[in-house]
C-alpha cells in the first residue's frame, strides 16, 4: 500500500478547531502519538478547572484497558489536593468542565474522571495519520535520543544478548524462548529509536570441545559436517559421551575390583579430551582449526534459521571471544580489591562479607576459579561485560536469560558493582522468563529449533489442507504453513507473562480457533482481501468523508486503534510482548464483530471509502503489531 508524507501539526490541529499551539510537556510527542493531543489538550483545560500544576496533571492521564471506562481517565487522588474527598473533587470537576472541541463533558466515576473523545473528530485526526505513516505508526524514535532537545547528540545505544545456543548441544526450550522474547525486544527498542545491537553469546569453549573433536576423530563425517553441521555434531557429542560414560564405568568397576586404573585414567577420552582443551587455549594451530570450522559452520547454519524468525545478529560472540588476558586481569583486580578469596584451593566470592544481611547470603559464595586454576563463568562474564563496554560503549544492556539464571546474573551485577564500576552496574538489566514445558518433537526428543518448526509446519499444513476450497487459493501452501507455523510457535511464547512457565501445547497453537497465531494471520489476510476486493488507492481513501463512520462498532473500531502508540509506550515499560498480543487480540475481535455491520461491497461509494479507509487503518495497524512481534503477516491463507 503506498505511503505518504504526513501534514504538519499545525494543519492536524486547525482541521480539530484547536486555534492555540499546544503546550508542551515531558514524553508529549503528538506528531508520533495522536491520542498525546488529547492528552496535552485536556492538561491545559485541567490546570484550570483544579489549579493543579499541568505538570502534575498530563503524567496522571491514564489510558484505559477497556472502552467502557472512556478513551482517559484521571485518578484524581493523583494530584495530591488537599481539604477535600477525592470523589467529591471529581464531581466538582466533571460539573466545571467547559465545552471542547474533541472530548465530551468527562463524568466522575468514583475517585476517577473519565473522558470520551468525540469520535469524528478522533477519527479525522487518526485514520489519515495511519495512512500517512504506514509502516512506522506507532513507534516513536525520539525516545531513543540521547537529548530530545537535542537530535544532532544522536541515539542511545543497546545491547540485547539473546539466543546463545551451545554449539554441539540441542538448542532447547529455554533458548527457543530467549530468542523469540530477544528478537521482539530488539525491535521494540529500534522503533523507539535506540541503536540497537543484536549479540549472540555462543556456548562455544570448554572441555567438552576437546571431547567433539575427539568424536570427530572417531565418529565425523566431512559431508554429513558440511550438510548438516549442528545435528551432525550432536550425534557426534552423543556418541562419544556414551563411550565416556562407558568408560568412567570400566575406571569404577576397576577401582572397586582393587585393580589399576590408572592407564585409563591416564590416557583415556577424559584426559585426551582435557589435553585438546589445553592445546586449543594454547593456541595449537591445528586444533583451533577444527574448532573454527564447527563453529563457523554451525553460525552458517543458525543464522539460516534465524532468517526464518526475521531475526538477525550483528556479533557471533561466545565465550571463547573472552580474551585470556582480560580474564586474568578482571581476577588480578577482585583479588587486589579483597573481592576475592582462596578457599580450600579454589577462588571464590564470599558474599556475605561485601553485602550484609539476607542479601549478602542470598549471592551465596560462588567459585569463579577451580583448584586446577580454570576460570568460572563468572569470571568470564564479568571480562565479556568490560570487553563490550569497551567495544561498544553502550548506554544499556540487556541479557534475555531464563529464570533459573537468576542468581548467576544478580551475582554477576553485583561483583561489577563492587568492583566500583557502578555506571557500568547501572546499565546492565537481566530480562528473565519461565520454562516451556513438555516440549518433544515427533521423531524424538532432541529439541532443535529446525525440528520445531518442521513440526509445526508440517501440522500447520495439514490444518489448511482440511478446508479444500481456500486451500487451493494459496499459491505456494507450503511457504504459508512454514510462515503460520512459526507464527504458532511466537504467539503461544508471548501470550503468557515473559515470568511464567506453558505447556507446549501443538494442537492448541495451530488451531484457528482462540487467541492463537494462526487467528492473528486470518485477521490480517481477510483485511488484505478486503482491500484487494476493494480495490481503492491510499491517495482516494484520505480523501474519504469519514464522518460517515457513525455506527457503534465503527466507533469502537477508531477508539480501539487510537491505543495502539500508547500500547507500544506502555510496552517498553513492561518489557512484555504480553502487552502487545493482548491488545492485537482485542483490536482482532472488536474488527471480526464489525464485518457483518460494516459491509463494504454493496454500500453506497462515499460510506464504502470511509469504510475502506478505517479497515485500511486498522490493516496497517494489525501488521505494525505482528511485525514488531517478530511475525510476518501473510496476505493471502
Amino acid at each position: 500500500m503506498a505511503e505518504t508524507t504526513s501534514p504538519p501539526l499545525s494543519e492536524s490541529l486547525a482541521k480539530l478547531s484547536l486555534t492555540q499551539p499546544l503546550p508542551k510537556f515531558p514524553n508529549c510527542y503528538p506528531e508520533f502519538n495522536p491520542v498525546d493531543i488529547y492528552r496535552a489538550h485536556l492538561t491545559s483545560i485541567l490546570a484550570d478547572v483544579t489549579g493543579v500544576d499541568s505538570k502534575i496533571i498530563y503524567p496522571a492521564l491514564q489510558w484505559t484497558q477497556t472502552l467502557e471506562k472512556g478513551d482517559l481517565v484521571l485518578p484524581v487522588a493523583a494530584l495530591r489536593v488537599k481539604g477535600k474527598k477525592p470523589n467529591e473533587l471529581a464531581v466538582e470537576w466533571a460539573e466545571k468542565f467547559p465545552e471542547s472541541p474533541i472530548v465530551e463533558k468527562p463524568s466522575a466515576a468514583g475517585t476517577f474522571l473519565q473522558f470520551f473523545f468525540k469520535v469524528d473528530k478522533l477519527a479525522q485526526l487518526l485514520i489519515p495519520s495511519i495512512l500517512q505513516r504506514g509502516k512506522d505508526f506507532g513507534l516513536n524514535p525520539a525516545l531513543g535520543l540521547k537529548d530530545p532537545e537535542d537530535p544532532s547528540k544522536g541515539p542511545k545505544r543497546m545491547i540485547v544478548e539473546f539466543s546463545s545456543p551451545n554449539i554441539a548441544k540441542p538448542f532447547h526450550a529455554g533458548h527457543l524462548r530467549s530468542t523469540i522474547i530477544g528478537g521482539f525486544l530488539s525491535n521494540l527498542y529500534k522503533g523507539a529509536g535506540w541503536d540497537v545491537v543484536n549479540i549472540n553469546y555462543l556456548g562455544d569453549f570448554g572441555k567438552q570441545y576437546g571431547l567433539l573433536a575427539l568424536g570427530f576423530g572417531k565418529y565425523g563425517s566431512e559431508e554429513a559436517l558440511l550438510a548438516d553441521p549442528i545435528n551432525h555434531l550432536y550425534e557426534i557429542y552423543v556418541k562419544i559421551n556414551v563411550d565416556l560414560k562407558a568408560e568412567k564405568d570400566e575406571i569404577k568397576k576397576l577401582e572397586e575390583e582393587g585393580k589399576d586404573a590408572s592407564e585409563l585414567k591416564n590416557e583415556g577420552l577424559d584426559e585426551q579430551a582435557r589435553r585438546y582443551f589445553k592445546a586449543m587455549t594454547d593456541n595449537d594451530e591445528k586444533a583451533i582449526a577444527l574448532w573454527s570450522r564447527f563453529r563457523e559452520l554451525s553460525i552458517k547454519r543458525y543464522k539460516e534459521t534465524y532468517a526464518r524468525l526475521n531475526i538477525h545478529f550483528d556479533d557471533y560472540s561466545g565465550e571463547s571471544q573472552v580474551k585470556q588476558e582480560n580474564m586474568d586481569a578482571a581476577a588480578k583486580k577482585m583479588e587486589e580489591m579483597g573481592i576475592s578469596e582462596v578457599s580450600e584451593g579454589a577462588v571464590i566470592i564470599d558474599f556475605t562479607k561485601h553485602v550484609q544481611g539476607k542479601a549478602g547470603k542470598s549471592l551465596e559464595r560462588p567459585i569463579i576459579k577451580k583448584k586446577d586454576g580454570t576460570a568460572l563463568y563468572l569470571t568470564r562474564d564479568i571480562s565479556e561485560m568490560l570487553q563490550r563496554q569497551e567495544k561498544y560503549n553502550f548506554d544499556h544492556m540487556i541479557y534475555v536469560v531464563a529464570s533459573q539464571q537468576d542468581l548467576h546474573l544478580k551475582q554477576l551485577f553485583k561483583i561489577i558493582e563492587l568492583m566500583e564500576y557502578h555506571d557500568l552496574a547501572k546499565k546492565v538489566q537481566h530480562i528473565n522468563f519461565g520454562l516451556v514445558l513438555g516440549m518433544s518433537t515427533r521423531k524424538g526428543t532432541a529439541k532443535f529449533l529446525d525440528d520445531i518448526l518442521r513440526d509445526v509446519a508440517e501440522k500447520m499444513h495439514e490444518v489448511m489442507q482440511k478446508n479444500e476450497a481456500k486451500y487451493k487459493q494459496v499459491e505456494n501452501p507450503l511457504a504459508v504453513a512454514d510462515i503460520l507455523g512459526i507464527s504458532s510457535v511466537m504467539v503461544q511464547d508471548m501470550s503468557g507473562k515473559r515470568i511464567n512457565n506453558y505447556e507446549f501445547n501443538m494442537d492448541a497453537m495451530t488451531s484457528f480457533e482462540g487467541d492463537t497465531g494462526p487467528y492473528l494471520q486470518y485477521a490480517h489476510a481477510r483485511l488484505c482481501s478486503i482491500a484487494r476486493r476493494a480495490d481503492i488507492p491510499t491517495s482516494e481513501l484520505l480523501t474519504a468523508d469519514l464522518s460517515l463512520l457513525t455506527e457503534p462498532h465503527a466507533i469502537n473500531l477508531i477508539r480501539v486503534i487510537s491505543q495502539y502508540p500508547d500500547v507500544v509506550q506502555n510496552t517498553l515499560k513492561t518489557l512484555e510482548p504480553a502487552t502487545v498480543i493482548t491488545y492485537l487480540f482485542k483490536m482482532t475481535h472488536t474488527l471480526s464483530s464489525s464485518y457483518d455491520h460494516l459491509r463494504i461491497v454493496g454500500s453506497e461509494k462515499e460510506l464504502m471509502k470511509a469504510r475502506m479507509a478505517l479497515y485500511d487503518a486498522a490493516r496497517v495497524v494489525l501488521n505494525n503489531g505482528m511485525r514488531l512481534l517478530g511475525l510476518s503477516p501473510v496476505e493471502r491463507m
